[in-house]
């Protein structure tokens, strides 16, 4: 992965500003088109197989009356008295007879006429005229709004100032999605907060720069994608919420690396870009992938358009990674030095010697790091407790600002009325079967009536050609309503006494079945996509970081994090804790969407974290060897930019919450809430805690598991290895053709299971085409090391332009290894010869009779010079003797100057032990030794 960072890189430095323009015109390209062939958002909710979506649908063929969206026209009684006057009935009918006159009013009914039931209250101060539409909620166009206010417009000039005439309904409660100047405070706060991290003002804009450029191609994107798929509304805003955050945070991850290697003055920019590129942008790009799983893994939920707002929030994210592996590394190339760290900012500070308030931090955690767990693993607990009351819903009129008149006349109903009367819902039943659908429609409503929560049953009615009926029942209670859940749950149970009694299908439907359906599926996709992200999360990290407690860790953190945002955003929605400061427009239940983007989206960021903070602690242990020091020296290390990309997140989500709308404001507060919880308390407190407890144990991985498992290089730790592999122009991906080195070693180490070196520092090259005998007990040990089946290296090796061991696929993929007591050597060297691998290893030469020998070495006489080959010998007699027969050969002693374990412990033991070595079965064909 760095290596082909690096090269991606290089052709940015070499190309800056082609680059730049290529990303301009395609987001030119892409704006033009999505100007062309944009549809629009589609907020239409389908469940497939949730009997109330599929109901409703055919509910608009046969019952169209009821099956679109809803008026109402409200005449509230201002003077002394009911509404029930002449005057007011004359003014009312004449209203009506308006409504009836529109293009899209498919149906309304007079309050007043004896047929009509629960459109006057109780009270006697509010007489509600119901319309029904042709077209849903999401089709009411502004023209048909403007018709509606005219109408109401001419009631309230016949009713005077004896009464107030207010307009409502479903049709009119569209809550769209928006972005506010508010949004743009947290780019400004966002700016502060890298001015302040990276000293230049200069330098911080980039990272701005790279986000808006991300934004503005996704919000393209998405607007052209909504010409050939259903995208609902939400999708462009929570895209631009999380490109922006994530693209401000991995353009300051490159740029920060880029200028600690300026700092360093040891590299050119180009090189450093290079680098940076390569290193940072690998984790970068690991990130990126994990929050791409997260929201594609929406999916799990089986809602539609859930699943397309992930995706268009994962093409938010995969653009922000593309724009910082390429168009980040040509502005950093054309910014040249400027962009070096001048004056204090380059001035170099030590550490070890100069305390800093990570290290203080991280001293006093890991001095009392048990203390640490209980108190932060506890108090994430006590903060998800709350979310045991977590009640999910669609959002409704409740949701609109305080005064909007759609909200006024939605909670004159709900007073007058009671809740329920704002969440009707529908039994639709199948009487075509029935010889008196009228009679038994009838019957059923009043088996319907008696169920405990049911308020009244206003409208049992079959339709005009007699093939279905329609029961509207009025719950009690609101729609968010626990027991609203509960009357539907009996309506379901009734179904099948309806197809006992009378022979009859009937099913739930209407929009308030919709959202109960929506927010009990969205409920019950919580675990499985838990699963699903944690799962991923502690496989991805045990693969990055090597280790068992590294991920499980890690996932336990999450879960606590996550918990915690349940909690706190329960006791702001649910119970309206700060609702007014937070200018929260409806208490009692949360937007259903809420927790399963919460997770997906936090599961990828604290990942991004983990990656950052951990893999520096692993670089440490792996150089130094002391694992409470590596947990020190890595947070030091990372902790700055760590802190800032966190502060960064919180900001632009903070900024969200204050003028977003009633599906986003939700997310963005759980999210600023999630991120500062998990970065501060669970990345910088918890995860560092458990590692010191757990010491060596927190790097140990089963031997199983590492050798199944793949290599990821998140930190490009391969390539600076490479690069400083002697001979291996690693960014070709091949050797050159001034230094055809197929191996490359410096200062090269090998450990058994006990920490003992086999090999110790040893430095070496072989080129193409060489012989090279390697003699000394320790001789299987280096050839296990070339051939990548040695998985704990220390220094520097590369093999046919790859390094080991985060390349050991790819090598053993190559290389031809003949081991140790091998059934047919000979014919092990022939094929390897025969398919002109570029290199091939004979371990155990020592081993191989006098015949066999001879045949050897005739073959390679005969070879064409392009295979390297390496002789594993454990005496110098044994090696003596092949140089006899290969005078050619150059000798590898490791004797001289080289400490090996002495030979009387046999290396064989270790590899059985799954510890450092792989066995294997004794190979003769070319296909088989590379596997």
């Amino acid at each position: 992965m760095s290596s082909i960072l690096f090269r991606l890189a290089r052709l940015a430095t070499r190309r800056p500003r082609q680059v730049l323009t290529a990303w301009l015109v395609a987001l030119a390209v892409v704006g033009a088109a999505a100007a062309v062939f944009q549809q629009g958002t589609d907020d239409t909710i389908h469940i497939p197989g949730a009997q109330s979506t599929e109901s409703l649908e055919h509910l608009r063929q046969v019952f169209p009356e009821l099956a679109g969206s809803g008026v109402v026209v409200v005449v509230e009684r201002t003077a002394p008295g009911s509404v029930d006057t002449p005057a007011v009935r004359s003014a009312v009918k004449a209203g009506v007879a308006d409504l009836r006159t529109l293009a899209h009013v498919v149906y309304s009914a007079d309050p007043f006429d004896p047929r009509t039931k629960n459109q006057v209250s109780p009270d006697g101060q509010l007489a509600v005229i119901v319309a029904f539409l042709d077209v849903d909620q999401l089709h009411v166009t502004p023209p048909i709004v403007a018709s509606l206010h005219a109408v109401s417009q001419r009631l309230q000039a016949r009713v005077g100032t004896t009464a107030r005439v207010h307009l409502g309904g479903d049709a009119l409660s569209t809550i769209l999605p928006k972005t506010s100047p508010t949004e743009g405070l947290g780019l400004v706060a966002a700016l502060l907060i890298l001015t302040v991290a990276l000293g230049s003002l200069a330098a911080a804009g980039l990272p701005m720069l790279m986000a808006l450029l991300g934004a503005a191609t996704t919000t393209a994107g998405i607007y052209l994608a909504t010409g050939f798929t259903q995208i609902a509304s939400g999708a462009p805003v929570l895209a631009l919420m999380i490109g922006l955050a994530v693209g401000i945070d991995y353009a300051l991850f490159v740029l920060a690396r880029h200028r600690d290697q300026l700092r360093e003055g040891t590299l050119d920019v180009a090189e450093s870009v290079a680098r940076a590129t390569a290193t940072a942008g690998s984790a970068v790009l690991v990130a990126g992938i994990t929050v791409l799983i997260a929201l594609v893994g929406m999916f799990v939920a089986g809602i539609p358009f859930l699943t397309t707002t992930g995706l268009a929030a994962a093409f938010g994210v995969a653009v922000a990674v593309a724009i910082s592996l390429t168009a980040l590394p040509a502005v950093m190339t054309l910014a040249g030095d400027r962009l070096r760290p001048r004056g204090r900012q380059a001035a170099h500070v030590d550490v070890r010697v100069v305390p800093s308030l990570a290290r203080r931090w991280m001293g006093m955690v890991t001095a009392h790091p048990l203390p640490a767990v209980l108190l932060v693993g506890g108090g994430l607990a006590l903060c998800a407790v709350p979310a045991v009351d977590l009640r999910l819903s669609l959002p409704d009129a409740r949701s609109l600002e305080q005064g909007a008149p759609v909200r006024v006349t939605y909670e004159l109903l709900t007073t007058h009325f009671g809740p329920g009367y704002n969440a009707p819902l529908l039994l639709m039943i199948d009487v075509l079967p029935s010889t008196d659908p009228v009679g038994v429609t009838q019957r059923i409503a009043r088996e319907v009536a008696g169920l405990p929560g049911v308020a009244a049953v206003p409208v049992a009615t079959p339709n005009r050609t007699g093939d279905t009926a329609i029961v509207e029942v009025l719950p009690t209670t609101a729609a968010d309503a626990p027991a609203t859940g509960r009357v539907v749950e009996q309506l379901h149970a009734l179904a099948p006494q309806i197809r006992e009694r009378y022979g009859l299908t009937a099913t739930v439907t209407g929009l308030s079945a919709v959202s109960i359906d929506v927010s009990g599926r969205l409920a019950a996709a919580l675990l499985p996509f838990a699963l699903f992200v944690v799962g991923l999360s502690v496989l991805l990290l045990a693969t990055v970081f090597r280790s068992a407690a590294v991920p499980l860790s890690a996932a336990l953190g999450y879960l606590l994090s996550v918990g915690a945002a349940f909690g706190i955003t329960t006791l702001v929605w649910v119970h309206g804790l700060f609702a007014g400061t937070l200018r929260v427009q409806h208490v009692g239940s949360v937007m259903a969407f809420v927790p399963i983007v919460l997770m997906g989206v936090l599961f990828g960021l604290a990942m991004d974290y983990q990656m950052f903070l951990v893999s520096r602690m692993r670089e440490h242990y792996l150089r130094d060897g002391d694992a409470r020091a590596a947990v020190v020296e890595g947070f030091v290390a990372s902790a700055r930019v760590v802190v800032a990309a966190a502060l960064v997140m919180v900001g632009v989500f903070v900024f969200f919450v204050p003028d977003g709308g009633a599906d986003t404001k939700p997310i963005a507060f759980s999210l600023a809430v999630g991120v500062l919880l998990d970065a501060f308390a669970v990345r910088m407190t918890l995860v560092p805690a458990v590692l010191t407890l757990l010491g060596e144990r927190a790097w140990w991985l089963p031997a199983w598991a590492d050798r199944r498992l793949p290599t990821i290089d998140a930190e490009g730790e391969a390539l600076v290895h490479g690069l400083h592999a002697g001979g291996l122009e690693l960014q070709a991906g091949r050797t050159t053709d001034d230094d055809p080195s197929v191996v490359a070693a410096h200062g090269l180490t090998v450990r058994d299971d006990t920490g003992s070196p086999l090999l110790d520092n040893v430095t070496f090259t072989i080129s193409s085409g060489e012989l090279v005998i390697v003699v000394g007990p320790a001789a299987t040990a280096l050839l296990l090391a070339v051939s990548g089946r040695v998985s704990a290296l220390e220094g520097d090796l590369a093999v046919c332009g790859q390094v080991l061991p985060a390349r050991h696929r790819a090598v053993r993929r190559t290389v031809v290894l003949v081991p140790r007591g091998a059934a047919d050597p000979v014919s092990g060297t022939a094929a390897a010869l025969d398919d002109l691998a570029p290199l091939l290893l004979l371990d155990g030469a020592d081993r191989l009779t006098p015949e066999q020998r001879e045949a050897v070495s005739d073959r390679l006489r005969r070879a064409d010079g392009t295979t390297a080959v390496l002789f594993g010998c454990s005496s110098r007699e044994a090696a003596r003797a092949w140089r006899t027969s290969l005078p050619t050969a150059r000798l590898l002693d490791l004797h001289a100057g080289t400490r090996v374990r002495p030979p009387g412990r046999d290396l064989v033991r270790y590899r059985e032990t799954g510890h450092t070595f792989e066995p294997f079965p004794n190979i003769t064909r070319l296909e088989e030794v590379s596997r």
